[in-house]
């Protein structure tokens, strides 16, 4: 097997994992009151992120040499996204769900940014594609996924706007 396939089923394992903890807390959000916005918006990140994946398959020579440092860059991006988990801990899902009137939490790298987990999603979408040399894909799936993460993110700050004491 080659590195493109080893790292497309590595970083498919980890999605599969992340969704499976994000719906169990999803699940035990709702069952405190938590509510979802923007449920219609959800599907479209997880086809932007499945068809990324299957990009990379489908239209990527398997004996494409990775460019090594990117990949590595790329593997410090999962480190900041395990960071960002380990922060929000039960509060982390995929869905826009929140708690009202639970505190914000200003720890990890919320510490420092408001939104963490879409800047390293911006920059793996980029990334793992450019580590492989595909710059149609990085370009492509880059331009949809801000289209996406701006409409997220003005929804997002709408429904935190009062736990953050705007």
């Amino acid at each position: 097997m080659t590195a493109l396939y080893w790292t497309i089923g590595l970083v498919a394992l980890q999605r599969l994992f992340e969704l499976a903890y994000a719906r169990h807390n999803t699940v035990k959000l709702r069952r405190l009151g938590a509510v979802e916005a923007d449920a219609a918006g959800y599907s479209f990140f997880v086809l932007l992120h499945a068809s990324w994946l299957a990009s990379l398959a489908l239209f990527v020579p398997a004996t494409a040499p990775p460019n090594w440092p990117l990949l590595g860059f790329f593997a410090l991006l999962q480190v900041g996204r395990i960071w960002v988990i380990l922060s929000l801990g039960s509060h982390w899902t995929t869905r826009l769900v929140t708690l009202p009137d639970a505190p914000l939490v200003q720890t990890g790298p919320y510490r420092y940014f408001r939104h963490p987990n879409y800047l390293l999603v911006i920059a793996e979408i980029a990334v793992l594609p450019l580590a492989f040399g595909a710059v149609a894909i990085a370009a492509t799936f880059s331009a949809l996924n801000l289209v996406l993460i701006a409409r997220r993110v003005r929804i997002e700050d709408g429904v935190l706007v009062s736990r953050r004491g705007l």
